[in-house]
């Protein structure tokens, strides 16, 4: 029997490299085969043939072939394990099959047959004929990397349908990644009813026995098309012809567990194995993208025009959360019938109670978070769950000045309420959305009614596409400007336009920005639309600095149960690192979470690979001291937030 290299899905970084076994005649590489490991039987994934045997060591048998994997997939996987310092278990498992169906009949999802097809719009925009030639361009030159950039309702999910059409004419297949499935009803509506049965969805919410079937429809080439969040990026999509990154600026691409890829980072190394087109979309790109990628223009909005965006100055307005202009036009929409978005990026009542006596803040108990209070009458901790009562009086000296800090997006329904009581009020948070439906039913609501006001935290800024939206508004466009992360002018530019869109589809929209900070660089170029001019100033913001995209960050995170030993364990490792070209911060403390306390060493360099990798093998020879001391380590490449 031939020998094979295989990597056995265990999770141990000490175990983390292949081992030789006897295979069957014909295994290939990408074949998912039973192995005995440790006295147990785990998935191995097969990542050479033909090795030599090693010596001294009985070579034992693999057991016969589940299933297979692109060999794509399997270069992807190991790469994936090399750029984010994780382990080739777990970026396989990102990878690997579940377990083939025994139901018998696959079939298309539900929502698939009651679709005849969408048929593409009689004429389009001499920009978006001139975007389309470029992408089919670059697919049958072998592949690419393009930025489809346009304000909202300029035409970009056109473009990527037409642009699926192309690939599917060339017997190849099509990813569409989204930044959240639920929250993007239209395009993935829009993708079934163009290619109905051809098309598969893949997200967490989806069962296991679905996200199974889905799978095979995809591999056995039934289904070409794929539409999902970013773990659809695996997809095993038989000679994948591109690849759409839709609202590519959303931080909700990043994966917040290990491996902590970026699905737009592995978008543009799996199109490059591939020889696919990757093809990155947004009103609002990141500044990496923006410098980094040929770009396609798409410059003017198809219908109505851009709405115009009115500055609120909260210093001389009464009023907060709800200012006189804010409520003259809600009022109008009240009288007149129509629609109305009010983003407040905070849950709750309030956002922080705060003693005026003693200035203490009521914090959690086991995060270095202030406790934000809820209309159940407690405060609560949106990180870890705990909540206590609200106390009557200063449990720190006994006074009974207590104030409320900020308003949440309970407070802001109430408040609508009293003040426009005859518009229907539709709160989406993650407090109302936790049901299952509940999202769904929310939207629904809001588009049929006759005048109404959609309430929510950031959710209400993506991807949505209502009729009748005269008003939106930012409650607090303060709130992302305090963050101390160098993305949150960033994030603040891209959030205010974001919702700008949603107004004015269909008609003339107007946007009011409410800031205690009105001369803030994120609103100056909001009010003018002007997505050249604020990247432009970032770009040049970013390069005096070394951040991306002139320098990649890689942070090494070490929490435990005491406050000294992150800080010592990271200081061991900061005095192992030494590769050239590197700028190394810290050790220094973060906020404790979850009862955990928290250090980070941040690292600046050009080659992010290279770094994490070592601190990838540093750690594992640090592994026993650190178990002892009840530490664990987070290694993030490209993280998102600081």
């Amino acid at each position: 029997m031939p020998l094979a290299e295989i990597y056995p899905l265990v999770t141990a970084r000490a175990l983390a490299r292949a081992f030789t076994y006897r295979v069957a005649d014909g295994v290939e590489r990408g074949a998912v085969v039973w192995v005995g490991f440790g006295g147990r039987r785990v998935r191995g994934i097969v990542v050479d043939t033909g090795v030599a045997a090693p010596a001294g060591i009985e070579v034992a048998d693999a057991g016969p072939v589940l299933d297979r994997i692109p060999s794509a997939l399997v270069e992807l996987a190991l790469w994936l394990a090399d750029y984010y310092g994780s382990t080739p278990a777990r970026t396989f498992a990102l990878v690997a099959p579940f377990a083939r169906s025994r139901r018998g009949e696959r079939r298309a999802p539900a929502w698939v047959d009651s679709l005849p097809g969408e048929p593409a719009p009689d004429e389009l925009t001499v920009a978006q004929r001139d975007a389309i030639g470029r992408i089919v361009a670059a697919l049958d030159g072998g592949g690419g990397h393009l930025l489809l950039h346009g304000p909202t309702g300029s035409g970009k999910t056109e473009v990527y349908l037409q642009a699926c059409a192309s690939v599917l004419e060339r017997g190849r297949g099509a990813i569409v990644l989204v930044p959240e499935i639920a929250l993007t009803p239209q395009t993935v509506g829009r993708f079934g009813a163009r290619f109905g049965g051809r098309v598969a969805v893949l997200h967490s919410g989806l069962s296991e026995a679905e996200r199974r079937d889905e799978r095979e429809r995809i591999a056995t080439g039934e289904a070409r098309v794929v539409v999902g969040a970013r773990s659809a990026i695996f997809a095993p999509v038989f000679d994948l012809g591109l690849i759409v990154v839709d609202e590519e600026h959303d931080a909700s691409f990043k994966q917040e567990s290990d491996p902590r890829y970026d699905a737009r980072t592995v978008a543009a190394k799996r199109a490059a194995l591939e020889g696919a087109v990757a093809v990155y979309g947004s009103a609002t790109p990141r500044v990496e993208s923006w410098a980094r990628l040929d770009r396609l223009e798409l410059p003017t909005r198809i219908g109505a025009p851009l709405p115009s965006v009115r500055i609120v100055d909260l210093r001389r307005e009464a009023g907060y959360p709800l200012s006189a202009p804010l409520l003259a036009e809600l009022a109008t929409v009240e009288e007149r019938g129509g629609r109305a978005i009010l983003l407040l990026n905070r849950r709750g009542i309030s956002g922080a109670i705060h003693c005026r006596s003693c200035g203490s803040t009521r914090r959690c108990r086991s995060c270095d978070i202030a406790l934000t209070l809820h209309a159940d009458g407690r405060l609560h901790c949106h990180h870890c769950g705990y909540s206590t009562e609200l106390p009557k009086k200063c449990p720190e000296c006994g006074s009974v000045e207590l104030a409320r800090i900020g308003a949440g997006t309970q407070r802001l329904e109430a408040e609508l309420e009293r003040k426009v009581p005859g518009l229907e009020r539709i709160r989406l948070d993650a407090d109302t959305a936790s049901r299952p439906g509940a999202l769904r039913e929310a939207l629904e609501r809001f588009a049929s009614a006759r005048s109404a006001a959609l309430i929510g935290t950031q959710m209400v800024a993506k991807g949505h596409h209502f009729p009748g939206v005269s008003v939106a508004a930012v409650v607090d466009a303060d709130a992302g400007l305090s963050f101390p992360d160098f993305r949150s002018e960033e994030r603040t530019f891209q959030l205010v336009t974001q919702l700008a869109g949603r107004s004015g589809r269909d008609a003339p929209g107007k946007v009011i920005i409410q800031t205690f900070q009105p001369d803030a660089v994120p609103f100056t170029y909001a009010i003018r639309h002007d997505v050249d001019g604020f990247l432009a100033r970032e770009l040049a913001r970013r390069e005096e600095l070394d951040y991306p995209p002139f320098h990649n960050l890689v942070s090494l995170v070490v929490s435990g149960p005491d406050q000294e030993n992150p800080l010592r364990a990271l200081a061991e490792l900061r005095a192992e690192l030494g590769l050239p070209g590197v700028r190394l911060l810290g050790p220094a403390p973060l906020l404790r979470l979850r009862g955990r306390y928290r250090a980070q060493l941040l690292a600046k360099t050009t080659s992010p690979r290279a770094f994490a990798s070592q601190v990838a093998a540093l750690l594992v020879s640090a592994a026993p001291a650190m178990r002892r001391d009840g530490l664990a380590a987070v290694v993030d490449v490209d993280p998102q937030s600081l």
